[in-house]
């Protein structure tokens, strides 16, 4: 019998791929930091059995109706908002992801933004680096206090959790927002449930992790910065979409807020010459939440898993939709 076919839009670790490489034949983009162009992804996925998505990738309607054969998508990250899960479901497609395995390690790149930020610790680098050290002085390159700040957490998921954990071990005083309570969490933890207004007046810090929908597109806009206090810094490791840059731009120029650290942004790779790359008390990463060797080896494992159980007719380990 022919092996099924499946399609990986990136190059990803062999060795991670072996549970998926002993049943399908595997085709894969040779480079590991370009994305699949649209026209190969089309050709690609109207052969294929199965996807092996990224974030990058915009599995639509459009790809999917010519697409008679793949029978699961696995994405390379906890988010789908890049896939149409309707349209995927109407031609019974499965659509999984890539939960818990990233929680840790988004929780620990998250905490360190938020410290980065705070302490100035990226602007004193590259300040040393340009020759600028001539002397001590109390108040050099001066940040903010962490220990016994607010952190309010926006979107209180696994890794929101991890990272309460962690500002615990600071002394932190930590609000969330989440649609739901988490009395679980509440009571573990001592964390506190807080409306979003509230959170946004209170906190020292505020993260936002929460998934991208309609209602967290663009919550945190002009409105949002207004209401923060003055003293107060912005981390976001979820979506970009979920910030009106603009508005953010204002806010850290005009001393509305002190500062922000940002490891996703609405467009993409972002152009060296996006105005919020060029401001001091702004921290930038290329949306790296998640990117540890260990870790994306097992993101990668699980998604070889989870295409390999579905094309013998089998539970894939995280399907969106139990």
């Amino acid at each position: 019998m022919t092996k099924p076919y499946v399609y990986i839009t990136r190059k990803l670790d062999e060795t991670s791929l072996t549970p998926l490489k002993e049943v399908a034949h595997i085709g894969m983009w040779p480079h590991e930091d370009e994305p699949c162009p649209r026209e190969e992804l089309e050709i690609q996925a109207a052969k294929a059995d199965g996807l092996l998505t990224m974030l990058s990738d915009q599995v639509d309607e459009a790809l999917l109706s010519n697409a008679p054969n793949v029978k699961v998508v696995a994405n390379l990250a906890v988010g789908y908002d890049n896939i149409d899960v309707q349209a995927a479901k109407e031609q019974g497609i499965i659509v999984c992801h890539t939960p818990d395995v990233l929680t840790e390690s988004t929780a620990d790149l998250a905490f360190a933004l938020l410290m980065a930020s705070a302490r100035r610790i990226v602007e004193a680098s590259d300040w040393m680096k340009k020759g600028k050290w001539t002397g001590w002085g109390p108040f050099l390159l001066a940040g903010a206090d962490i220990h016994h700040k607010t952190l309010g957490i926006v979107g209180m998921g696994s890794i929101g959790t991890a990272l309460a954990k962690r500002a615990k071990g600071f002394d932190m005083k930590v609000l969330y927002h989440n649609r739901s309570r988490k009395p679980e969490v509440e009571k573990q933890l001592g964390v506190s449930y807080a409306s979003f207004e509230d959170l946004l007046s209170e906190s020292d810090f505020i993260v936002c992790l929460t998934p991208l929908t309609p209602e967290t597109k663009l919550m945190f806009n002009e409105k949002a910065f207004d209401q923060m206090k003055r003293s107060a810094y912005f981390i976001n490791v979820s979506r970009g979409q979920t910030v009106d840059e603009d508005a953010l731009y204002e806010a850290v120029t005009t001393g509305k807020i002190a500062g922000a650290g940002l490891d996703v942004f609405s467009q993409e790779p972002v152009s060296p010459t996006h105005p919020l790359t060029k401001l001091n008390n702004v921290t930038v990463l290329p949306h790296i939440g998640s990117a540890s060797v260990e870790t994306r080896k097992a993101m990668m494992h699980l998604c070889a898993e989870n295409i390999a159980l579905v094309l013998h007719g089998k539970q894939a380990k995280t399907p969106i939709h139990p």
